[in-house]
């Protein structure tokens, strides 16, 4: 499943979506709102996204990484809207044989949905100004960890 959604993802109910009997292994990224952002205290967060193409995209992106580690099932779920702090903005989880298999797939799932779909973010600050958000490094350095210092 890949879904773009307004209310509040339950991390809990999108894992037990993908139990499986032939599963040993299960992973999980939540992404969060969080109070900074590049040295600005930040209040909320407003996404949009293209949602045709989220959903397509992002099924390629779930079927890449089937085809590079051996996963039983893998989805993930992104708000659209406003967000306030601790909210969960992002979920990806990933169901293998073994956790391995479900850790690597996880993390490739998060890292090009990041880069690859039309979702985009807007930060609004406690000091009352706003903007839309685009993290190039996140772009830049999708799969090289040491240059990516920025944590979203």
């Amino acid at each position: 499943m890949v879904a773009i959604v307004t209310e509040a993802i339950d991390p809990a109910i999108q894992a037990k979506q993908l139990r499986n009997p032939a599963a040993g292994g299960y992973a999980s990224f939540e992404g969060w709102v969080r109070n900074e952002n590049e040295g600005r205290e930040v209040r909320r967060l407003e996404y949009e996204a293209y949602e045709p193409l989220v959903i397509t995209e992002g099924q390629r992106i779930i079927a890449e990484a089937g085809e590079r580690w051996p996963i039983i099932a893998a989805d993930f779920v992104h708000r659209s809207g406003l967000l306030e702090l601790g909210d969960c903005a992002v979920w990806v989880g990933v169901a293998a044989k073994h956790r391995d298999e479900a850790f690597k797939a996880g993390r490739y799932i998060i890292d090009e949905l990041k880069v690859r779909l039309p979702i985009w973010k807007k930060e609004h600050y406690v000091d009352g100004d706003s903007g839309w958000v685009n993290c190039e490094r996140c772009a830049a350095h999708a799969h090289d960890d040491a240059a990516h210092t920025h944590h979203d």
